[in-house]
């Protein structure tokens, strides 16, 4: 009774773990199963990052500038921590983008749904726009002072609203400037630095790994301080365009919106490259295991075939020296009979007669009827 108990027990529990199984839900290639509500979430990550990115970016273009002057170390510095704290907070609720350019990368690499990656691009963009309104809000200005002097080292963009140009004499007097083939050398180089090491230091699942604000921080620091003098150091649309709109319209050099399209299209296609090349080298990555597992395969079967045709060859080895063996004893026997002939003797029987013995009378003996058969 307690061993029918426990069959029936344990064939329940299999059938258990078979439905567990099957019941599981399948991945769908790094696409996005999460509830709307966490979806909420991560694009609320997304907004609150965005802006407390560019706030603080929008902040040490103007106070910190006109304050203090332009100091591209100070400059480098900060976007560099800023968006490491940002990434630190926010990145466990949603891999912590913060650019349009990196949510490109991790969507064509399937780290993040599209659905994901449009929210994410709306909130990062609400995110920029918000933290331009509320500098440029509080921006103090007079009469003798108007927002055009805060705001000319806080937008993004080249020739002669370069931040080299504006704040170089010489190159004024020269007429030389960083025009838009050298705004898109630096800004596309910088951008695949910073999308670079912002992807490599996700899961595929989008989830970050533990370098990933280091990574991210450092990335934006040195783009920032190679890009600064040239372009105001962009590499994220939203930063570009959350200032972009309310500089417009400010009496600056260059309507800043004029020349937004260089900023979006630069990280873009950094994101874009970043994601191809991700996508090839995995390519390249599965090719190489596929016919490295194949070559391994045919070793396997080589070295199977061969052990099998030892074995083959032993057995018949064995089985031929058997028969030697056997051949050889035959005559060794017939050659002792012949001996026994010549001698006289008459030759061993190979079976003895035990029918014979029993039937032999015996000197002696006696019959029933107690005459002697077989007298002397």
């Amino acid at each position: 009774m307690s061993q029918t108990s426990t069959s029936a027990y344990t064939q329940s529990a299999v059938v258990d773990a078979e439905d567990a199984t099957t019941e599981q839900p399948i991945p769908n290639n790094g696409q996005s199963s999460a509830p709307a509500e966490s979806l909420i979430i991560r694009a609320l990550a997304e907004f609150a990052g965005s802006f407390f990115i560019c706030f603080v970016i929008y902040a040490v273009s103007t106070y910190g500038t006109v304050l203090y002057g332009i100091n591209i170390l100070l400059i480098a510095a900060v976007v560099g921590v800023a968006y490491a704290a940002a990434t630190a907070v926010f990145s466990r609720f949603s891999g912590a983008h913060f650019n349009p350019a990196i949510t490109l990368a991790a969507a064509l690499t399937s780290r993040i749904s599209w659905l994901d990656a449009l929210l994410y691009l709306v909130a990062q963009v609400l995110g920029g726009i918000a933290a331009g309104a509320v500098v440029v809000a509080i921006l103090p200005t007079s009469e003798s002072v108007a927002a055009k002097a805060w705001l000319t080292y806080a937008v993004n963009g080249f020739d002669t609203t370069s931040l080299s140009y504006l704040s170089n004499s010489t190159l004024q007097q020269t007429g030389l400037s960083f025009d838009s083939n050298m705004a898109i050398a630096v800004e596309v180089v910088m951008s695949l630095l910073v999308v670079a090491a912002a992807i490599v230091t996700l899961n595929q699942d989008g989830s970050p790994l533990p370098n990933h604000t280091r990574a991210v921080g450092l990335a934006y620091g040195v783009a920032a301080a190679v890009t600064y003098p040239i372009t105001g150091a962009g590499l994220n649309p939203a930063r570009s365009t959350g200032i972009a709109l309310f500089a417009q319209g400010k009496d600056l050099t260059v309507e800043p919106l004029s020349q937004l399209w260089l900023f979006w299209i630069c990280p873009l296609l950094a994101g874009a490259v970043v994601a191809l090349v991700m996508l090839l080298s995995s390519t390249l990555t599965d090719m190489i295991a596929k016919n490295a597992a194949a070559k391994a395969a045919v070793v396997a079967d080589t070295t199977e075939s061969a052990s099998e045709e030892s074995e083959t060859d032993d057995l018949d080895d064995a089985s031929q020296f058997a028969e030697t063996e056997t051949v050889e004893a035959e005559p060794a026997e017939n050659g002792e009979n012949d001996g026994n002939e010549l001698r006289g003797n008459a030759p061993v029987p190979a079976v003895t007669d035990a029918a014979a013995h029993e039937t032999e009378p015996v000197a002696g003996d006696s019959g029933a009827d107690g005459t002697e058969r077989n007298p002397r």
